[in-house]
């Protein structure tokens, strides 16, 4: 037993070495970070208020709930990246001006649950698209990360969208720009890059990639954070497993088909399509 404590012990003194070179990367946080078990409890009463008897029963405590949530982890969010010190309630601002959004980021997705609904022959009701389909899942947590990254708030949109990616296969980075009625069927495997602008009444399929072609770097040879993602005008399809990459325009009214390489703007109304095989197969009812 005092060989094991023995190990214990100086393992943990390792790990603690602050001279290790590759260490200094990581430093060790000044207070307490945003837990994921709260930000799930904050998500869960949020989906409360915005859509009551579908996840959880908002009842009359419940805005006051979320606020509290709300003011502990954008407390812990601010004060773990240095734009507050420990003792600071500044959080308090911002959760109050969040709640005030909660209205718009409802319509938003109401429009988001209208586009899935109109675009799919298997939805059976509105009810069914907000209650089963992983895309307005996605899209609730991109939605309320995206207000929060406007607010300057670090980390927590993130975590929020990071979430979604983990539940739902459908990786949207909080700092893209979404429209209106903005749909995607299936979902596994979409990526929506930081800076991709999307416009209006645009719909994706599963494996879409709107993603960065390259990176400008700095002189330290470190990537620097300009638009570098796609940007999908009014009315655009794009199918499954197209790849659209770098900083082009995909032009409105245009319809990208499946498993597309585009690295290169294309004007609107424009049909972007794989030649077809030669094939010379029957109906396969022969199976």
């Amino acid at each position: 037993m005092p060989m094991i404590t023995d190990t214990l012990k100086d393992t943990a003194a390792r790990l603690a070495q602050e001279s290790v070179p590759e260490y200094k990367f990581i430093p060790r946080p000044a207070c307490l970070l945003p837990g994921i078990a709260g930000i799930g409890k904050l998500m869960n009463e949020a989906k409360a208020m915005l859509f009551p008897g579908f996840f959880s029963h908002a009842d009359g405590n419940s805005m006051e709930r979320l606020y509290s949530l709300l003011d502990e982890q954008i407390g812990r969010a601010l004060c773990c990246f240095g734009q507050q010190s420990p003792a600071g309630k500044t959080a308090q601002e911002p959760a109050l001006a969040f709640i005030q959004q909660l209205p718009e980021i409802k319509r938003l997705l109401a429009t988001d649950i209208k586009a899935v609904y109109d675009c799919d022959p298997a939805a059976t009701s509105y009810s069914e698209v907000l209650f089963c389909y992983p895309a307005i899942q996605a899209m609730m947590h991109y939605r309320i990360a995206h207000e929060l990254l406007l607010m300057d708030i670090p980390v927590l949109p993130r975590i929020i969208t990071e979430l979604a990616h983990s539940a739902t296969g459908i990786d949207i980075h909080p700092g893209a720009k979404i429209g209106e009625y903005f749909s995607i069927d299936h979902g596994t495997g979409v990526v929506i890059g930081e800076t991709c602008v999307i416009g209006n009444h645009v719909r994706l399929y599963q494996g879409v990639t709107l993603g960065a072609k390259g990176f400008t770097l700095d002189n330290d040879g470190l990537p620097v954070n300009v638009p570098r993602h796609p940007i999908i005008e009014d009315n655009v399809i794009i199918y499954s497993n197209s790849t659209i990459l770098g900083r082009i325009t995909i032009g409105h009214d245009s319809i990208i088909g499946g498993n597309i390489w585009q690295v290169y703007s294309v004007p609107p109304h424009s049909r972007v399509i794989q030649r077809k095989a030669t094939s010379a197969f029957t109906d396969g009812l022969g199976i």
